[in-house]
């Protein structure tokens, strides 16, 4: 029997941290539901162990059926009849266990059948089903979609569709097309309202869509009439009962083989408008994509974890030259780096997910009620905050996992290259998070502007200030240091403008130095409060000294005239 939520302590430790207490009582209302909803929490303490039981059933069946299932779901795949995609048999036990225990719709109000639980346990919970499956994660993460509901869609729509997540019926956001990947602006299936059946009627394709079968889509379309750019999209919502949508056919990937991504064919399908019209991309879209992306986060997080500890057992059952391999100083470096990253990228990962909370809770409250001055100042803050980290951690997560599967590979040696152990699957799976939900080049994209807005400064500096102990004075010292240097980089960049190829180029390093600075502050942190991040908090400083290094040493000798050698090499 295996539980991976009780096996893993640092994801009690992350529900237990400071925040966690305002998170709850906002959340709750002051728990105006207890003695109203039978499931409803009385109090903080109430609340958390609410949290630990859904989690800890949840880890229990990510360890003993998604788990297990994996292997067979990676070699099954999928397969369309009838214009329906056929799940794999273990994603079809997948779905129908995790639907029976509940447990879908974990962050949604419960007048609409859902827990009410705040973003960081949902965002547990996904990185908990990626360790089990990193592609069953997408069938599982997309009732993200019933949070655009909940905030954009009218009444009717959230008491129609918001139900139907803890009933088991999937969804799917439908944004790209053959000529619409990342620029969504350029997307073209058009929507045209049909006022006879007052609804609309979409009509184009979409392509390269995570479960293309989903009961329940989301979808981007051209509602205005000769318009080419964002301004001219909106969003709708279409359910597949309604028919008008053909399955073309289902891509042949490199992995996550059991979530099916389709290329769809919208003949007259019928709609409805969520919000207002001309919103759908500028508005909406972002929304639904930050949470996305926080959602590939928390499944980097998890397959990064599954790598390591898949690693780990390995090292120490495997013999060679009359010993365990974990015995030997470079594999242990090879572990220990892995440890490490997991660890700075899961602080990283519900730092994020906290600040999320805190803003949505308050845009929440205040559609009941003005807000104080003090709560619009917390509102903003957060959400700036969040802004910036969101890129950040799905940059530093989905990468860090394309590592750590690598490294779980050698680790195995010549074993691992083999399909009869899941460190190839692996590693074929976390290919895509670094690409879906927007490119490590898109974050990047996204990201410099907590560079250039000195958002990411102000948090080092944040972080800088929050009192730790005395052992931790070298470390930090250490970061203080590194922390000249990046103002000192920021500072050369800017020079040459911020809309220059030349800072353009550099972003990428820019962003990486406040990652590590970031991340590594973070750890320090979280040891300070529990020894079991002692390790990870001294390696990641180191590592983070290495790594800005680099960046900072290629920045410092940069001139403008490297840029034409670039040119020609990319011409």
């Amino acid at each position: 029997m295996a539980n991976f939520f009780e096996d893993n302590k640092a994801l009690s430790f992350q529900l237990n941290n400071p925040l966690m207490d305002e998170i709850i009582k906002l959340k709750e209302r002051d728990f105006r539901d207890y003695g109203n909803i039978d499931y409803a929490p009385k109090d903080v303490e109430d609340a958390k162990d609410s949290y630990n039981k859904v989690l800890s059933l949840i880890g229990e069946i990510s360890g003993d059926v998604l788990d297990v299932n994996a292997a067979s779901v990676d070699e099954q795949g999928v397969r369309i009849e009838d214009n329906a995609i056929i799940y794999a048999d273990g994603t079809k036990e997948n779905h129908k266990v995790l639907t029976d225990a509940g447990v879908y719709g974990l962050s949604i109000p419960r007048k609409y059948a859902g827990l009410n639980f705040p973003y960081v346990p949902y965002v547990m919970a996904a990185e908990l089903v990626a360790r089990g499956d990193c592609g069953f994660a997408n069938i599982w993460g997309l009732q993200d979609c019933a949070e655009t509901i909940y905030e954009f869609g009218d009444e009717q729509q959230k008491s129609t569709y918001l139900p139907l997540v803890n009933a088991g019926y999937t969804f799917s956001m439908d944004l790209t097309e053959p000529d619409a990947g990342s620029d969504l602006q350029s997307v073209r299936l058009k929507a045209t309202f049909d006022e006879k059946e007052n609804c609309w009627r979409l009509n184009g394709v979409k392509r390269f869509i995570t479960n293309g079968d989903a009961d329940i889509k989301l979808v981007l379309a051209r509602s205005e009439e000769g318009t080419t750019d964002g301004r001219g999209l909106s969003y709708f919502i279409h359910d597949r009962k309604d028919g008008g949508v053909t399955i073309r056919r289902t891509e042949k990937k490199l992995g996550i083989h059991g979530s099916p991504t389709g290329e769809l064919v919208f003949t007259n399908a019928k709609a409805y408008l969520v919000g207002e019209r001309k919103l759908g991309l500028i508005k909406y879209t972002m929304s639904l994509m930050n949470g996305a992306r926080l959602g590939v986060a928390a499944q980097s997080v998890g397959l990064s974890e599954a790598a390591y500890r898949e690693a780990l057992q390995y090292a120490k059952e495997r013999e060679q030259f009359g010993k365990p391999i974990i015995n030997f100083f470079q594999v242990k470096e090879l572990l220990s780096i892995m440890r490490a990253k997991t660890d700075a990228t899961r602080a990283l990962l519900y730092e994020t997910a906290r600040a999320v909370d805190m803003y949505k809770i308050y845009e929440d409250i205040a559609k009941e009620r003005k807000l104080e001055a003090d709560e619009r100042q917390k509102l903003k803050a957060y959400s700036r905050l969040a802004d910036i980290l969101t890129p950040l951690v799905k940059l530093f997560a989905s990468e860090y996992a394309n590592q750590n599967t690598y490294d779980c590979i050698q680790v195995y040696g010549g074993s691992g290259f083999m399909k009869d152990y899941p460190c190839e699957r692996f590693y074929r799976d976390a290919r895509i998070l670094t690409i879906y939900e927007g490119t490590s080049q898109l974050q990047v994209v996204a990201a410099i502007r907590g560079v250039i807005s000195g958002g990411y400064l102000a948090k080092i500096k944040e972080l800088e200030a929050t009192e730790v102990d005395a052992k931790f004075s070298s470390m930090r010292q250490i970061l203080v240091s590194l922390r000249k240097d990046y103002e000192k980089c920021v500072e050369k960049i800017n020079a040459f403008g911020s809309t220059s190829e030349a800072h353009e180029f550099n972003s990428r390093r820019l962003v990486e130095i406040a990652g590590y600075l970031i991340m590594a502050h973070l750890l320090i942190i979280d040891a300070n409060r529990d020894e079991m991040f002692m390790a990870s908090a001294q390696l990641f400083t180191k590592h983070a000294q290495e790594k800005i290094n680099e960046r900072r040493a290629f920045i410092e000798n940069f001139d403008v005239e490297d840029l034409e050698a670039y040119r020609t090499l990319s011409d």
